[in-house]
């Protein structure tokens, strides 16, 4: 049977940072919850803060070397495959030289590497361990350190590469709050609410619950705003006990061998594909069929992928997430349920009949296409004395045949147009045959590892280089996409997954640098936006002169200026609506007192004028 594990990380006094108010308080009250209300053992629950009891002989302080030793014993000794684990941690972290740390009570800001804990190998440990991890980090972002990046972006770029749910309390702009009056960090506070009210039976709903409440919280307390970054796997995780009873029984497909280059790269070694692994169903106590087992391994059919699930059988029902292990270097995946009925002859023999006048018919289609090629080419090299009825033959061919006569008035530029076009459409095809998504940086990047796996001299390995240089281009494409819609952290996080063997990589690292002072820049002007709007008061409309002038700040060559200056018209104009209702309602020299307040340059300042003289007459 799956055990439940969790460990609740809170850090407020620092040895070398600015101690914090709330961490102990809020890794305490998710441990209380999970063991009083979520049916975790109070065993298997345990807290790391700076008055934790001890563990029997061994301290449960949070430094660097207590952590990582109590998660080494745990996968030594306790933890099992397919066990779940909540790690929650509340303090600050740090990015380094463009990767994140958790800083631990003597974590050093001028020693990042030496004292912090590297989130790549703690991430990278975790998913060896085959369990079902969620990751929860409200993290402080610390000040005056070396940092050199937000911290985060590294996180949610390792948790869409390893598929572990995780949960950070901000995006990596942005930053997280406390509250004393609540006496938990914004983010603490609502993913408590969410649990305890039942929003938080699965990731899907957690993440829409945070995403509303957080935001609220900070709006409520007069904070900057706080938006919390959600990573869900594409494999469906069950976080609670009391979920883990329930079934849910997905689509399956057979895996058979058969030559294909796009499916030989969707069945990678065992230790990639596992990164990628699917699992759509909850456990159950429901045993496997063993009829099910006779044509091969059952897999789940996703919207991300296909994966294979072995048949072994747990306590709590079929181990729902296996690997993929292939019987050969191909597959091919049948859509067909292995207990299909048997076909009756005669229906057979009708398919069979028709399937081969099918082939019959192309194979004449092509003779009859070769026959006129080969007259087309009599033509073409034929004497001026060629009758015009067969130039004509020639002229008049359609557009898409490609002809020698054709190929001779076609541009090289056209031609090389038509043949990149070609390849980027294979290498579509064969992403889609690997069911990946080319529209996810993580799928893309996905395959290009697995097709670097054709050593040169291998079959195929010109093509697959082909489709590296073409996925690695794609993966670019989609992260200027995301820069250009302000995505600024979602950018640079798939910019990173560009390596220095791949053509763009000079080009991601140029974007990925612009990215970072336009990010900070557009996070600097929001905040002055966020203070803007803070000020406003309905029906005061000196409350909106005042955020205007605020909203002036951002400067004209900054992200964030063209919403500033939809702000500044707006507010304009509800000044102005203001004035005209004191002059409505008789308030005359009210009216124009409220006019005066629209600024110059502004959309409603010529409106505004006019009705003042117009007021000033009567």
């Amino acid at each position: 049977m799956a055990n439940y594990w969790a460990i609740a990380i809170g850090i407020n006094q620092y040895q070398l940072f600015q101690p914090l108010s709330c961490a102990q308080a809020d890794a305490e009250a998710l441990e209380d919850f999970l063991v009083t209300e979520a049916g975790f053992l109070p065993k298997h629950c345990l807290v790391m803060t700076d008055t934790s009891p001890p563990i029997g002989d061994r301290s449960t302080y949070p430094t660097k070397e207590n952590i990582l030793l109590l998660l080494e014993d745990l996968a030594a000794t306790s933890w099992q495959p397919e066990d779940y684990l909540w790690l929650f941690f509340s303090g600050y972290g740090v990015n380094y030289k463009c990767k994140d740390y958790l800083m631990p009570a003597e974590g050093n800001p001028e020693l990042v590497q030496e004292t912090g804990i590297e989130l790549r190998s703690l991430m990278q440990s975790l998913q060896l361990a085959n369990l079902n991890v969620l990751l929860l980090f409200d993290i402080n972002r610390a000040f005056g350190t070396q940092a050199d990046a937000p911290v985060g972006e590294e996180t949610i770029e390792l948790a869409q590469e390893l598929q572990l749910a995780t949960i950070l309390s901000c995006q990596p702009e942005q930053f997280s709050h406390e509250s004393s009056e609540l006496g938990h960090g914004f983010f603490t506070a609502a993913l408590l609410e969410a649990l305890r009210s039942g929003n938080g039976s699965n990731l899907a709903d957690l993440e829409s619950y945070l995403s509303l409440i957080v935001p609220k919280l900070c709006h409520h307390h007069w904070r900057p705003i706080q938006n919390p970054a959600t990573i869900i796997p594409s494999r469906q995780q069950v976080i609670l006990p009391k979920l883990a009873m329930e079934a849910d029984f997905q689509p399956e497909v057979v895996i058979y061998p058969e030559e294909s280059f796009a499916v030989a790269l969707a069945a990678p070694p065992l230790d990639d594909f596992s990164k990628t692994s699917v699992d759509r169903g909850r456990r159950g106590e429901a045993s496997v069929n063993s009829s099910q087992q006779v044509k091969g391994q059952k897999v789940q059919a996703s919207g991300s992928g296909l994966v294979a699930q072995p048949m072994a059988e747990t306590s709590l029902g079929v181990n729902t997430r296996g690997r993929f292990i292939p019987n050969s270097s191909k597959g091919y995946v049948s859509r067909l349920p292995s207990n299909q009925p048997s076909i009756p002859f005669w229906k057979q023999f009708i398919l069979w009949g028709g399937g081969s006048l099918l082939v019959a018919g192309l194979i004449a289609v092509v003779f009859l296409r070769n026959q006129e090629t080969f007259r087309i080419k009599q033509i073409s090299t034929a004497s001026p004395n060629a009758t015009v009825n067969d130039r004509q033959v020639v002229e008049n061919l359609p557009s898409d045949r490609t002809s020698p006569v054709r190929l001779k008035n076609q541009s090289s530029a056209q031609i090389t147009s038509s043949s990149q076009s070609k390849k980027r459409n294979q290498a579509v095809l064969d992403l889609a045959k690997m069911s990946l998504r080319q529209t996810q940086a993580s799928d893309l990047s996905m395959a290009i590892t697995t097709a670097r796996k054709i050593q040169s001299g291998e079959p195929l390995y010109e093509q697959a280089q082909e489709n590296i240089q073409i996925w690695s281009q794609m993966i670019l494409d989609l992260a200027e996409g995301r820069a250009k819609q302000r995505q600024y952290a979602s950018a640079i996080a798939a910019a990173r997954l560009i390596t220095k063997d791949e053509a763009p990589y000079a080009k991601a690292q140029a974007a990925i640098n612009l990215w970072r002072l336009e990010g900070k820049q557009y996070v600097s002007n929001k905040t002055l936006l966020d203070a803007a709007n803070a000020l406003i008061k309905s029906e005061q409309a000196s409350t909106y002169n005042r955020a205007i002038e605020v909203a002036k700040k951002v400067p004209a060559d900054q992200p964030g200026f063209d919403t500033a200056q939809k702000s500044i018209n707006k507010w304009s104009e509800k000044i102005l609506d203001l004035a005209k209702r004191r002059a409505a309602e008789g308030e005359r020299n009210a009216a124009i007192a409220t006019a005066a307040l629209v600024p110059e340059e502004t959309a409603a300042y010529e409106d505004a004028q006019d009705a003042i003289q117009k007021w000033q007459k009567k």
